[in-house]
């Protein structure tokens, strides 16, 4: 008697080899950019460890005190001045990162994207390590600590363009906001992996906060260079259609020459997958005034930039306002802060099936960022009564405030990116996500910098600040959200002839 195949055997061999690759693909750079934003979480746990209340501390007998409310601190961050001190390390790396978006793009689409991406995470480890080493080799220079921000910028900006890119090459339209909802946890995982991890040694050996996710990221650069596959056709795997019809399906795609196409299904969508030949002929790099006329690139691009300066704003200074005004120490203010990103991985997922769903994606970000306005008010006025208004105001106000970011910076990007004005051709992908996610970063530099300069006063006016930047996000959205329900009502109330 034969035997029958083995229940589980039998799910994975259902599976066709496309989508292997593609769920192998997704999981890879899923990895890759949890990488990138554990590396970048240890500073903000690290700053309450730098500047403490030193008064309420025992120094150890051998010590010399000259001054016993700063004994304890990091020079030079022993100041009255280190919330600005802190907020120059904050900038540093954000305003390098802001300027390297709008070149790494253009650099994605031209050079091998493994190369790329590996040789970035080497050199984002690299540097993450030397951050550090300063406090093995005592080091007390702000310049020294500031240069490693600068260069870390640099080398970061070679992540997102080249992951977007990656994912969109593999995945066309349909469900591309929920497939990207999910797969854009990832910066909120490495948020919290980041966290937990800086941790652990933030009070008995800061340094160690930098360097074990400095190493993390230098092996997944190495993961990298010797599993990444930029493009399904480099395995003979069928390519995405990346346009949809009116109601927000995905084409059939029309095959100008059969003799160089053929299509394979792919869930309830076709695809044409072409020959080498015919893709070259097509794939021609886009300039980036190009990139700005695609519609739609400079109102998301926009209202990114005040939502990244929100979200940037807690990434930064989350753990440091907790631990001042809740009174928790460096760890627990650290671990708490986890759950602003838990309530982010959520809300991104829910944005990007809401905007599947309806077809809206502007709609769906305006809503949230409307929504995320009063949520922060209330964190901010009643968040710290109790530990169970403090989590779940932690989780709201993370959900709304990250969603918005998290659906504009993936599944906004890739449809952009592949926008039918582009008459099929995807090479704009990089360099749309470095114009957004680019305009995005100088709102990311801002917005830490300005709780730097306004925290002195009170936090409540950082939370304005905040408020304020959502409200403005909003309104850049508007003219979209418009359009959007405008064909809603076209479709529900036909004009009847």
């Amino acid at each position: 008697m034969k035997s029958s195949l083995a229940p589980g055997m039998r799910l994975m061999t259902s599976f066709s080899r496309d989508s292997w690759y593609r769920g192998f693909i997704l999981f890879l750079t899923f990895l890759f950019y949890t990488a990138y934003h554990l590396s970048r979480k240890p500073i903000s746990i690290v700053k309450s460890e730098l500047h403490r209340n030193c008064s309420a501390l025992i120094p150890p007998a051998d010590l010399n005190i000259s001054n016993n409310a700063t004994w304890c601190d990091w020079a030079p961050f022993d100041q009255d001045n280190y919330n600005t001190l802190f907020g120059v390390l904050d900038n540093s790396f954000l305003v390098a990162y802001a300027i390297g978006m709008f070149f790494s793009g253009i650099f994605g689409e031209r050079l091998p994207l493994r190369y790329y991406l590996s040789i970035g995470m080497l050199l984002s480890g690299l540097f993450t390590v030397l951050f550090g080493l300063g406090y093995y080799w005592n080091i007390h220079s702000l310049w020294y600590y500031a240069f490693i921000q600068v260069m870390n910028g640099l080398v970061q900006t070679t992540g997102w363009p080249s992951v977007v890119t990656c994912v969109g090459n593999w995945f066309g339209k349909g469900k591309r906001g929920f497939i990207m909802g999910i797969w854009n946890s990832h910066t909120s995982v490495g948020n919290i992996l980041g966290s937990l991890i800086a941790g652990v040694f933030v009070s008995s050996a800061w340094g160690m906060s930098f360097i074990v996710p400095g190493l993390i990221i230098a092996s997944t650069g190495i993961l990298c260079f010797f599993f990444l596959v930029e493009k399904p056709e480099d395995v003979n795997c069928s390519a995405p259609n990346h346009h949809c019809d009116q109601e927000g399906n995905e084409e059939e795609p029309v095959l100008q020459n059969p003799s160089n196409t053929d299509t394979t299904s792919y869930g309830a969508c076709s695809i044409s997958t072409e020959t080498s030949e015919a893709r070259e002929e097509q794939a021609e790099a886009i300039s980036f005034i190009g990139a700005l006329s695609i519609p739609g690139v400079v109102e998301f691009s926009l209202c990114l930039l005040f939502a990244k300066l929100v979200s940037y704003t807690f990434l930064y200074w989350l753990p440091l306002y907790i631990s001042k005004v809740a009174h928790f120490e460096a760890k627990e203010a650290g671990d708490m802060s986890t759950l602003f990103d838990v309530g982010g991985i959520v809300g991104g997922i829910m944005a990007g099936l809401v905007s599947d769903y309806t077809g809206g994606r502007a709609t769906t970000c305006g809503f949230m960022l409307l929504a995320a306005a009063p949520m922060l008010f209330l964190y901010n006025s009643i968040g710290q009564r109790s530990f169970g208004t403090t989590v779940g105001m932690l989780l709201v106000c993370g959900g709304l405030v990250n969603g918005p970011y998290a659906l504009i910076t993936t599944a906004v990007s890739a449809d952009l990116g592949t926008h039918e004005s582009l008459r099929g051709n995807s090479r704009a992908l990089s360099t749309v996500t470095a114009i957004i996610d680019g305009t995005g970063s100088i709102g990311a530099a801002v917005g830490p910098l300005l709780a730097g300069l306004i925290s002195p006063t009170g936090w409540n006016n950082v939370f304005y600040m905040l408020i304020s930047a959502d409200i403005l996000a909003c309104l850049f959205l508007s003219r979209l959200v418009y359009k959007e329900v405008q064909g809603w009502c076209g479709r529900c109330f036909p004009v009847r002839g």
